[in-house]
């Protein structure tokens, strides 16, 4: 008994997929990418060879239409070859007896074939797009329109976005951003919406597909490389904090934790009757121990924390191994300039008729790709300059001239956690846990 096996698969849609899928053992496998060539040689070969069994993922690997499909099934039948649909409920009926009915595909077959025919080509359509780099279908983001091959700057509601990016980037807090936007235009956003802003490709001059691949320097943006990376850094930050600090009036909030209960210190206001003094402490409410674990003045906290920055942020930056970062963007950046030789290549390859349109497409879209995911590497990677910030912010007069909710941004830049070791009930020290 003869086992044959027929894949195909469109180089638009699907990367060509192993041999070994059938889960026994075939005696020969025909695999098309893209054509039916080896179709119409496994049905010559069924002249001189017997063939018993032909498995297929799906009837409609076997044409391009149904009139195909329904002939070609035809014809391998009336060779004696049994067809076997592995994804579908379909196999060749017994018997060598083969009447009308037995030639044909059943409706309900018929129907689904023409409604998988039609899914392909719509999703064929919008992969030639994705091939010449067109924007996605569907509505374009805010502060964006259509033009006829790209994404255009919407001249009337950019100024919004931009505003929006600028007023996170300043403080890193996406819920004050999204109230700033609603205060000042009276555009009304949820923090997901506006997390998604900060999120997308398209503001930073990129496309991103539906296959999750990046085209990056299609359009025009409104966040340049190192405001994109940025808001990365902010984002990753701002998961570390417990819910809604990362917009906290005060600096240290989400900051400090009690080593001893291994609670966040939460801080508590407290005025007295008739009189505008307030006070700050932190403290653990749902502390387990008992006694309680005693407030802390804030402001103590704070001093000390400001004290020990000063200290301890140059050292902990000059131990780190720049070195290698910067050895790895080098590498990062001589693989994009490869990569963008080549690029630069197609085009001669392309008139002198060496690359056809199709393949020069593919070849395109798959080298501006893999840039793109480089050039997102190099954004992931610490900045070079790192020392050079350490050093400006190690003044004790630094930290001082700034207000509660700038000192907060930069706290969070270095500082991931601050933790408050206890001697005994009265007497404390703090440790700065940094985030590199």
């Amino acid at each position: 008994m003869k086992i044959v096996a027929y894949i195909y698969s469109d180089p638009l849609l699907e990367s060509a997929p192993s041999q070994d899928i059938w889960g026994l053992e075939i005696d020969r496998v025909y695999q098309d990418f893209g054509e039916h060539q080896q179709l119409k040689q496994l049905i010559a070969d069924c002249q001189p060879e017997k063939f018993d069994y032909l498995l297929v993922r799906r009837l409609e690997e076997l044409g391009d239409d149904v009139k195909i499909i329904c002939d070609r099934l035809e014809q391998l039948e009336a060779l004696g070859v049994k067809i076997i649909a592995t994804e579908q409920a379909y196999s060749s009926p017994q018997g060598n007896q083969l009447n009308e009915q037995n030639l044909k595909l059943n409706l309900s077959n018929l129907v689904n074939i023409q409604g998988y025919q039609q899914r392909i080509r719509l999703k064929q359509g919008h992969a030639r797009n994705r091939l010449k780099i067109l924007p996605p279908p569907g509505k374009a983001p805010y502060g964006y329109r259509r033009g006829q091959d790209k994404y255009i700057i919407d001249k009337s509601t950019a100024p919004v976005v931009k505003d929006f990016f600028e007023r996170f980037l300043l403080f890193g807090s996406l819920r004050g951003a999204v109230r700033y936007l609603e205060k000042r235009y009276g555009k009304k956003i949820s923090p997901s919406t506006g997390r998604s802003w900060l999120i997308n490709p398209v503001y930073r001059g990129n496309l991103k597909y539906k296959n999750n691949e990046i085209i990056s320097n299609t359009h025009a943006s409104m966040l340049n490389s190192e405001e994109a990376a940025q808001i990365d850094r902010l984002l990753r930050r701002n998961r570390r904090l417990p819910a809604r600090t990362a917009s906290a009036p005060r600096s240290l909030a989400g900051l400090v934790v009690c080593q001893q209960c291994q609670l966040t210190m939460k801080i508590t206001r407290v005025t007295q009757h008739q009189k505008k003094t307030e006070y700050l402490y932190l403290r653990c409410h749902q502390c387990p121990k008992i006694p309680k674990c005693k407030a802390i003045a804030y402001t103590q906290v704070l001093n000390q924390t400001i004290a020990k920055i000063c200290v301890e942020l140059p050292v902990a930056v000059a131990q780190l191994n720049l070195a290698n970062n910067s050895t790895i963007k080098n590498q990062f950046k001589q693989e994009i300039i490869q990569k963008q030789d080549v690029l630069n290549q197609l085009s001669s390859l392309l008139q002198q008729n060496i690359l056809d349109r199709e393949t020069f497409d593919l070849r395109n879209y798959k080298l501006r790709s893999e840039i793109a995911q480089l050039e997102n590497q190099i954004a992931q990677l610490p900045p070079g300059n790192l020392p050079a910030i350490a050093l400006a912010v190690s003044l004790q007069q630094f930290w001082l001239d700034l207000s509660e909710t700038e000192r907060r941004f930069y706290f969070r830049e270095f500082i991931k956690q601050i933790e408050i070791i206890r001697q005994d009930t009265q007497s404390w020290s703090l440790e700065l846990v940094f985030i590199f």
